[in-house]
């Protein structure tokens, strides 16, 4: 199951307190202040994780506490310090403010760790006062509070090229012929219910990963169909691939539907680098290949591709103009 946006609570440790004592020692008939230093508490630490690619053991465990400081002791000891918490998530998520939505972290390096909250310090034993003048201190101070937040964790994937088209439009067929995933493929629209990432081997070891996400439909930003929720994993791609099925009687008209469906969402969306490809070149024939390869989309500079996932026509050419635009990207 793919989650990919969750609400949870997080709170760093509390210090200990610092503690009065005093030295009880033979033959010391006035013994010194001996109080020790109370722990600090326990952290808050998140740590991407490469092997990860949802937020679904959020779904089950949404509280996470690090552990107190534990106070200190009499003969000048210090307590223990609590144990930190980390919280492992994946590569791409990013980490909102509850409340004010802020955006407080965006984790998008692999093994990357950082202290979110830190635990609170831990108090001063009296050991700490003694001066000339004031030998016998009868006080310590109590260890600071930790820090407690609601946050919300969003994941984003990150890819290079982001999939966009309607619902058949051979969004998950490409990506299982250009790649290794394995998405799920039918003949009925929104097969795919969750954006699927692939890495596509491109001639000797060079390789770019690519994003494919649920289909869009007019009025997406208004909920319709699987709605917009899924736009936020081609946010980071660098370029994206428009998909037109080449049966289509208006391509320009499905370009600009699509086209406005990602600006409602976001206007960064359609800033970035556009390619707009034909699919299904099968179900037509040469002589009509040849003729829209002509085919100007407004909008676009690029030229249009055309080619078929299920014969492999235009494949090879189809990640060459990718890999060239990445580099130019």
């Amino acid at each position: 199951m793919f989650i990919d946006f969750v609400q949870i609570e997080v709170g760093s440790g509390k210090g200990g307190d610092g503690v009065v004592t005093f030295r009880r020692e033979k033959y010391v008939p006035k013994g010194g202040p001996s109080g020790g230093n109370g722990g600090v508490g326990g952290s808050v630490i998140f740590e991407t994780q490469p092997n990860l690619s949802t937020l679904l053991d959020f779904r089950y465990k949404k509280k996470f506490f690090a552990d107190n400081g534990k106070p200190g002791a009499n003969s000048l000891k210090d307590g223990k310090n609590g144990a930190d918490i980390i919280i492992n998530v994946p590569v791409g998520t990013i980490v909102k403010d509850a409340e004010t939505e802020e955006v407080l972290l965006d984790l998008s390096e692999p093994n990357k760790t950082v202290v979110f909250a830190k635990g609170g310090a831990g108090g001063k034993g009296n050991s700490n006062f003694a001066t000339p003048t004031r030998r016998t201190p009868r006080f310590a101070t109590n260890g600071k509070p930790g820090e407690q937040r609601k946050l919300i964790l969003e994941l984003k994937l990150i890819a290079d090229v982001g999939l966009v088209g309607f619902p058949n439009a051979g969004k998950s067929t490409l990506i299982s012929k250009i790649s290794a995933a394995k998405p799920k493929i039918a003949d009925y629209p929104f097969t795919t219910l969750e954006p699927n990432l692939g890495i596509v081997r491109y001639k000797d070891y060079q390789s770019f990963t690519v994003a494919d996400i649920p289909g869009i439909i007019e009025g997406a930003h208004q909920g319709k169909g699987l709605g917009i929720k899924f736009l936020r994993h081609i946010e980071r791609t660098r370029i994206l691939l428009f998909l037109i099925d080449i049966t289509s009687e208006d391509y320009q008209k499905d370009f600009e539907t699509l086209y406005n469906e990602l600006k409602k969402y976001s206007k960064k969306l359609v800033d970035k680098k556009i390619i707009v490809s034909l699919s299904k070149s099968d179900l037509i024939s040469e002589k009509e290949i040849t003729k829209l390869s002509k085919t100007k989309i407004k909008k676009v500079k690029e030229p249009l591709l055309i080619f078929s996932a299920a014969t492999g026509f235009g494949l090879k050419t189809l990640q060459d103009r990718l890999w060239e635009t990445l580099n130019k990207a």
